[in-house]
């Protein structure tokens, strides 16, 4: 009985702490398809100014400003958010741009500019997304406790308590009958033995 009521104890402190976490994880999630809707009107808004240079971007020119939209690597850092380690876009780290301003064309910068601010937006957009995959992944996990907890565990405990205590009550009734029965049978015999 002691070690149930302590399980349950155990369950019942614990399962207030994973419902806080889960309705912060729901709130994260949230707050992470909110910024993911923002990034794709960024993308759309970055892709239509692109859109604009396209037929320039398909002439024969000294230097190509499409290759210095290519993206060497992507910084970010990882910040706990609820328990789970999540992406934090920084920057994106392009090739070095070195052409002779002479020999280019006079909308080579802006046309840089522009796909460097597209592909900017797009791969915000991709760690981003990596933040909303984990965060309802540790979503998907914690709900599986709360309902473990809520369903399965504190039910189980409860009725195991119940169980117990109704046995030993059985128990206890059990001994106080056969206290009175001896207390009888002793009384008995000692009426017959003072007579």
């Amino acid at each position: 009985l002691r070690s149930q009521q302590t399980r349950l104890g155990q369950f019942l402190r614990y399962l207030p702490t994973l419902q806080l976490k889960k309705s912060m994880l729901q709130m994260e999630v949230t707050a992470a398809e909110a910024e993911i809707a923002q990034l794709q009107s960024s993308f759309g808004i970055a892709r239509s100014h692109v859109e604009g240079f396209a037929f320039l971007l398909s002439e024969k020119v000294v230097c190509n400003p499409l290759e210095y939209a290519d993206v060497l690597h992507v910084k970010k850092r990882y910040e706990n958010v609820a328990g789970v380690d999540i992406p934090i876009f920084e920057k994106v780290v392009f090739k070095e741009a070195s052409y002779a301003l002479f020999d280019t064309p006079v909308w080579t910068d802006s046309a840089t500019v522009l796909l460097r601010e597209m592909v900017t937006v797009r791969e915000t957009l991709a760690v981003a997304e990596e933040k909303k995959r984990a965060l309802e992944k540790e979503l998907r996990d914690v709900s599986i406790r709360v309902n473990l907890f809520e369903k399965i565990l504190i039910p189980r405990a409860q009725s195991n308590i119940s169980k117990i205590r109704i046995f030993l009550g059985d128990q206890q009734l059990a001994a106080v009958a056969q206290a009175k029965v001896a207390k009888k049978k002793i009384a008995l015999r000692n009426e017959q033995e003072n007579r």
